[in-house]
Parts: structure tokens; C-alpha cells; sequence
């Protein structure tokens, strides 16, 4: 449903310049997705959210106020689990391909921003990756 709004609202999804590459959401509360683009030139991020945040607006709306964030797509693992940790800061991730596990280091002070309220946050950056994450502080 996430994905129809999306291609509704956004052309360059429609004429395939922007991918939605993967959408994490729980129902009523929040979602995430995570999209590329083809074209160098174009912001796939700022395309989504449109002029003034009017594109991802009209989303959020139709979804009854669901808040959708939405974060740039890597292939490397690393760089994607920092992105879909959005908004907090992350100083480290650690990669284990055999577990397909990553441990995540945020500053002390970004903690329960990076888990999110009932841990949502950290649910939404793990089905959005496709990784099992672990969120410490910084010792």
C-alpha cells in the first residue's frame, strides 16, 4: 500500500529514475523506506518527499498521520544500517556475514534515539535491512 501511494504521487518513481528499494512499517505508527536513484543528477530522498515535503505529506496523510521516513538505499550493509538508524548518529557498525548480525555503536546521548520509542526505531532499521542489529552505547 506504502509503495502504490508512493508511485501515485512521485513521477520519477513512476518512470523508474527513483526505486523504492525495501519498506519496514508497522500499521498506524511509523514506516521506513529506503530508495536509490538511476540517474546521478537526481536526489532520490528529495524526490520523494517532493517541494516542500508535499509529496511525502500527502502520503502521510492518506496513511492517517503514519510517520514515513525515508533514507537512501546502499548496498553496502554498512553504510545502509547507519541510514536506516536515521535520525540518529551513529560512530560504528560491525558486520557479521555469517550471523548477518550488525553491532551498531551510537554516542551515549543518541541511545534512545537510535532505539526509539519501544524499540520501533531499531525494529524498523532491522526489516528494513534485513539485519539482525545490537545497539550500544559508546563506552
Amino acid at each position: 500500500m506504502v509503495r502504490r501511494l508512493f508511485e501515485q504521487e512521485v513521477p520519477e518513481l513512476s518512470t523508474g529514475v527513483v526505486e523504492l528499494k525495501t519498506i519496514a512499517r508497522e500499521a498506524g505508527m511509523r514506516s521506513k523506506i529506503s530508495v536509490t536513484s538511476t540517474d546521478p543528477n537526481v536526489d532520490a530522498v528529495g524526490s520523494c518527499v517532493g517541494p516542500k515535503g508535499a509529496r511525502v505529506q500527502y502520503v502521510c496523510d492518506e496513511l492517517n498521520g503514519e510517520k514515513i521516513d525515508i533514507v537512501k538505499y546502499f548496498e553496502d550493509p554498512v553504510r545502509f544500517i547507519e541510514e536506516a538508524l536515521s535520525p540518529s548518529e551513529v560512530i560504528s557498525v560491525t558486520v557479521d556475514e555469517e550471523a548477518h548480525a550488525a553491532h551498531v555503536i551510537v554516542p551515549a546521548h543518541q541511545l534512545s534515539l537510535a532505539i526509539g520509542k519501544s524499540g520501533q526505531n531499531a525494529r524498523l532499521a532491522a526489516k528494513l535491512t534485513g539485519w539482525k542489529i545490537d545497539i550500544k552505547p559508546e563506552e
